[in-house]
């Protein structure tokens, strides 16, 4: 290789200094130098993927009628993509639609009343829902592609001109802006998954929604069902609003009495600290027990119900198949407690309330259970003193029983029944204007909690009626996660609103054996079919 002249590599001599050639060392850069180029590039990607992501935020969102919902839909940046379905306050559901750095959020905020209104009168509008829904998205989905590239831009290109104070390089900064959304929007639609609807991934609430509305492919193959079902969701959804509106349950009211309705305890300790807390945080004025507080009915059990006289209400109880004469001894000793039987009624908060324990002790192997017949002759008494009590120009505003077959006795001597015994929540129209409201087990079918495949739940209601006309106005169902769990559900009831589980009285059908494995809910008990879930475990008597 060629050498450098000697002159581009020494410099010459100095004037007036001793001779020789020296090296050229090369002068210093000045501050301020130019960065490296990779530098250059990370700092505009930041500024851009910073300016996008700001644009999004602030601007990048839009409002849209899907059916008979009001929406928000926005793109936010997401590492794996997808579609996130916000329902607040049940909780939200993602599916897995696309792949791409961006992700679509769907904010449900309300349900438009004027638009629900007008599906629950023109019924025939339900058949078009679909198409319609499908049109909202689409246009809705447009709307938002078209803001999202204006928002993204325009943060690109503003964060841009504040960082560099060059007009060219922000316009840069928008366009790699452009094209990154171009990119993203392109992986998304080549991912595009159409039958992510069918594996919804669901969380909050919704978690249980799968068992509620059932498999999602059997949704698609049945849709002329789920239309019906669509139709009615609707009218309950906007009645629910329209009514609760009117409902003095949101707030303290003096006109508005609160009757906290449990039943079946069975020994578990639990339950004392969720009735107290109930007590406290729905201002209760009156507790009422249906029964089966305990399990065995010895004496050695009488020390659990010492915490009734903390529970900060009056306790209405009556005797369960589970509770002993003595346990009722022993509660007629508490202080707070008011014990039922034999159709004795009782005076509280302006109530009056009667009730009668259960003809049976089933833990008493020594005696044939009587079954159905004697609560029905235990029901009949409780119709009778009621309906002396009428006489008198004192009626009675609700009646307690333990056994639902007992409480359908009263059908038309009183407006409100309770009963426990089944361990299932139902509700019942009685014949006579009478509703019969069967509490599940507060104490989450206490020792038997968990003998089937996973706990019970802990169940209780609170019921709102009006302190002149003592009328039910609603109702509040609390559903408590068993053993080992911590969820919580509470659905509000109003007297108009078919439930579910709700019918007309269905004419008993002969019981099953008491000996039987079936034993417990079923026809015996006068009640519908219990859903499908975990029904409790018989007890060695085959009786909840």
């Amino acid at each position: 290789m060629a050498r450098e002249p000697l002159r581009r590599r020494f410099s010459l001599p100095f004037p007036g200094r001793s001779g020789g050639l020296r090296p050229q060392v090369p002068a210093a850069r000045p501050l301020g130098h130019t960065p490296h180029p990779y530098a250059r590039a990370a700092g505009l990607v930041s500024v851009v993927l910073i300016g996008a992501w700001l644009g999004l935020l602030v601007v990048g969102s839009v409002q849209t009628p899907v059916g008979p919902m009001d929406t928000k839909m926005a793109l936010r940046p997401s590492v794996s993509g997808g579609t996130k379905i916000n329902v607040s306050p049940l909780g939200a559901l993602e599916l897995d639609s696309h792949h791409a750095p961006l992700r679509l959020d769907v904010d449900v905020d309300q349900l438009n009343p004027e638009r629900s209104q007008a599906l629950v009168n023109h019924p025939e509008r339900i058949a078009g829902l679909q198409e319609e829904i499908a049109g909202d998205v689409a246009a809705g989905t447009i709307d938002l592609g078209v803001r999202s590239v204006v928002a993204v831009v325009s943060g690109a290109t503003l964060l841009g001109l504040a960082v560099y104070r060059r007009p060219r390089r922000a316009l840069a900064a928008g366009g790699l802006a452009l094209a990154l959304l171009v990119t993203s929007g392109a992986a998304a639609y080549a991912t595009w998954n159409p039958k992510s609807v069918l594996e919804p991934k669901f969380s909050g609430l919704l978690s249980s929604a799968p068992s509620v509305v059932g498999n999602a492919r059997s949704i698609v193959s049945d849709f002329d069902i789920y239309q019906q079902e669509l139709a009615r969701l609707v009218t309950n959804v906007t009645q629910l609003y329209d009514a609760t509106a009117n409902l003095p349950v949101y707030k303290p009211d003096p006109t508005t009495m609160r009757v906290l309705h449990v039943s079946d305890i069975h020994l578990n300790p639990a339950a004392w600290h969720i009735i107290e807390s109930l007590v406290e945080q729905y201002d209760i004025d009156v507790i009422i027990d249906s029964g089966d507080t305990m399990d065995h009915g010895t004496t050695a059990e009488n020390g659990f119900l010492d915490p009734i006289s903390d529970l900060g209400a009056p306790y209405v109880w009556v005797r369960g198949n589970h509770d002993s004469a003595a346990t009722q001894e022993y509660l007629k000793d508490l202080d707070n407690v008011r014990v039922l039987d034999d159709g004795r009624s009782v005076s509280i908060s302006g109530l009056r309330i009667a009730g009668i324990g259960d003809p049976q002790f089933t833990p008493d192997r020594s005696v044939q259970p009587a079954g159905d017949g004697a609560e029905r002759a235990a029901g009949h008494r409780l119709a009778v003193a009621m309906n002396q009590q009428r006489a008198k120009g004192d009626p009675v505003d609700i009646a307690v029983a333990h056994n639902p077959v007992a409480a359908r006795e009263t059908a038309g001597a009183v407006p409100l029944v309770l009963a426990g015994h089944t361990h299932n929540r139902k509700t019942h129209e009685l014949d006579g204007g009478t509703r019969l409201m069967v509490q599940g087990s507060t104490g989450g079918d206490g020792l038997r909690a968990v003998e089937g495949d996973e706990p019970a739940d802990v169940q209780a209601s609170v019921l709102y009626l009006d302190r002149e006309t003592r009328e039910l106005q609603a109702w509040d169902e609390i559903t408590l996660g068993g053993l080992g769990l911590s969820t919580a559900e509470v659905s509000r009831r109003l007297p108009d609103e078919k439930t579910p589980g709700e019918g007309a009285s269905p004419s008993p059908s002969p019981s099953p054996s008491p000996t039987s494995p079936s034993a417990g809910p079923g026809p015996g008990s006068g009640t519908a079919s219990p859903p499908a879930r975990r029904t409790p475990s018989p007890s060695p008597t085959g009786a909840p």
